[in-house]
């Protein structure tokens, strides 16, 4: 005699699915996920601890000729979905888990992220003792000296000490 196969199973799975789907899609919508895929610089105040760097960057010198997205993400366009995919990941497990450093800091990978933002735009004005350094030793990171070109002065929670 043939044993009869449970149909829990299916159920079971189909439940599960369901749930993480609608948990996601409530996040995701909650989070308001579709507007991280534009360019546009209020997206990053979705955030409230970036209130500080958005409202700095409209008062510098860069605000009438570059976003958020054209200095901190690279600019072809696989590397910066990928670049937005992984900060997103990241930026929102940080936040979701309030473990994150404050102020908030770049790590390497988006401090050299930035770096090559800089010297792509302004690759006419670099001299080659920036891009080797001037030791040999490695690159010179233009925000050295150029810390508030993108911000300004930094105020509140980013405040540079």
């Amino acid at each position: 005699m043939e044993e009869r196969k449970s149909g829990a199973a299916p159920l079971v799975l189909a439940i599960l699915v369901g749930l993480l789907a609608g948990i996601g899609g409530f996040t995701f919508l909650y989070a308001e996920g579709l507007s991280y895929m534009s360019d546009d610089p209020r997206v990053c105040v979705n955030c409230h601890i970036m209130t500080p760097q958005y409202d700095s960057w409209q008062k510098a010198s860069h605000h009438n000729v570059a976003t958020c997205v054209d200095c901190h993400l690279p600019h072809g366009f696989v590397r910066k979905y990928l670049a937005k995919g992984e900060n997103g990941f990241h930026h929102s497990a940080a936040f979701t888990l309030q473990n994150f450093h404050e102020p908030i800091m770049m790590t390497p990978k988006n401090a050299a992220i930035l770096q090559e933002t800089c010297v792509d735009c302004h690759s006419a004005l670099v001299h080659e003792q920036v891009l080797r350094g001037a030791d040999g030793s490695g690159e010179v990171q233009c925000v050295h000296c150029h810390r508030n070109v993108g911000h300004g002065p930094m105020t509140g929670m980013g405040k540079f000490e």
